[in-house]
């Protein structure tokens, strides 16, 4: 079984999403073409360097083998794909690393929780920036670093690794002055479309995540001419719900685990569609939580959205509800329950006219988080070329860190 995506409910019609046909077959040309900027990450999954996973996944038994705590300093796409997998795989196993993340926002407050946490526990950092001069995880490798050298004296460069670019930037030439080891930030592939790479399988792979299973999940899926269709009709039928005048997507999902591979979802849809006065705004809400505060506006609110709920099967772990709890509730189990309230909100959804797009995944494991996260990635990059943008520029976040910097200067 592989992940199925269902578009029935949709309020698309097979000719709307037919007349989308060679824009997302010109899309997918482009893609696979090589000749396009920063489409590195299509082929990746193909690309089978044995000898590169296994030096991943050697520096990964060697962190877990050296702490207790693993810090993983970055923002954007060097931060948010990691997580997502961390979040929805890993379950906590004695003997490996916590892993966390700094570097994603300039809270003193937050990071200095960081901070005595590296005084208490033995800690390897690893900081991923390609150029190694964006403001936060500057700031945070900064802070880090300085405590990491009072804790470790010498040794310390021995718990630090990098991430980054191959041959230029403020931290490749600290990676050369320092000897910190370090791994490549693929100059073909965009932080947003990195999860696939070292970005995000180091610190995976650190936290015990199967990097193995999560790229064949993803060659799978690249491979396969058959299921291209399935990324071509989403795509199409995002742009068909767009010129209807829906302008938001939300990505929901049943399972709080899933709740970064959202925030993800956000990253690689706003900053590879939202340019030129284009695109729809991608938000996520985690169920059932979000029905007892959005549920109503969802059921009879203005209606600008649509929904793309994201089931997650079979789940090893339950609970069944004792019999304190009455009728209809005694004796089924969490997940049952989980389950029924999702078909019940499908049907009130959709009697209620909202347009929603289903996409189940079979089991939540790294084979199938594989699948998911190249399938987003390619009906990312085609949705946006059948509108007319660039995937893989964010000028406007350009524009804003250069008012910031100006506003750092005058400080």
């Amino acid at each position: 079984m592989d992940i199925k995506i269902d578009i029935k409910k949709s309020g698309v019609s097979l000719a709307e999403v037919k007349a989308f046909d060679e824009a997302a077959e010109d899309a997918m040309d482009m893609l696979w073409s090589g000749k396009k900027d920063f489409t590195g990450w299509v082929r990746l999954p193909l690309e089978k360097n044995s000898e590169a996973l296994e030096e991943i996944l050697m520096t990964a038994a060697e962190i877990q083998a050296k702490c207790r705590l693993f810090v993983v300093i970055g923002i954007g796409g060097s931060f948010l794909g990691a997580k997502a997998l961390i979040d929805s795989l890993v379950e906590e196993q004695p003997g490996l690393p916590q892993v966390i993340f700094a570097g994603n926002n300039l809270s003193g407050a937050y990071h200095s929780t960081i901070v005595d946490e590296v005084r208490k526990k033995e800690t390897c950092i690893c900081v991923i920036s390609k150029s190694g001069s964006t403001t936060e995880p500057l700031a945070a490798f900064s802070v880090l670093k300085e405590i990491m050298k009072e804790k470790y004296g010498k040794k310390a460069s021995g718990r630090i690794y990098a991430i980054t670019d191959e041959k230029k930037g403020q931290l490749r030439r600290e990676v050369h002055k320092e000897g910190y080891e370090s791994f490549i930030v693929p100059a073909d592939i965009g932080g947003r479309y990195s999860v696939l790479s070292t970005v995000g399988l180091l610190p995976a792979a650190v936290a015990g995540v199967d990097i193995k299973s999560l790229l064949k999940g993803a060659e799978i899926m690249a491979k396969d001419p058959a299921w291209d269709l399935d990324a071509t009709n989403y795509a199409a039928a995002r742009n068909a719900l767009m010129k209807k005048g829906k302008k938001i997507e939300i990505f929901e999902f049943f399972e709080p685990a899933m709740e970064y591979f959202g925030e993800w979802l956000k990253q690689l849809f706003g900053e590879s569609e939202g340019k030129e006065d284009k695109g729809l705004f991608p938000a996520s809400l985690s169920f059932t939580r979000d029905l007892h505060s959005l549920g109503q506006f969802l059921q009879e609110g203005t209606p600008v959205f649509f929904e793309t709920m994201i089931m997650t099967g079979y789940n090893k772990k339950d609970i069944v509800i004792p019999d304190s709890a009455g009728h209809p509730l005694a004796g089924k189990t969490l997940n049952e329950i989980n389950q029924c309230v999702a078909k019940g909100v499908i049907k009130a959804h959709e009697k209620a006219g909202v347009p929603m797009i289903i996409i189940e995944m079979p089991e939540t494991d790294a084979y199938y988080m594989g699948q998911m996260i190249y399938f987003f990635e390619l009906s990312c990059a085609i949705s946006s070329y059948i509108n007319g943008v660039d995937p893989f520029d964010q000028p406007g976040v350009e524009r804003y860190k250069e008012e910031a910097r100006r506003e750092i200067l005058e400080l």
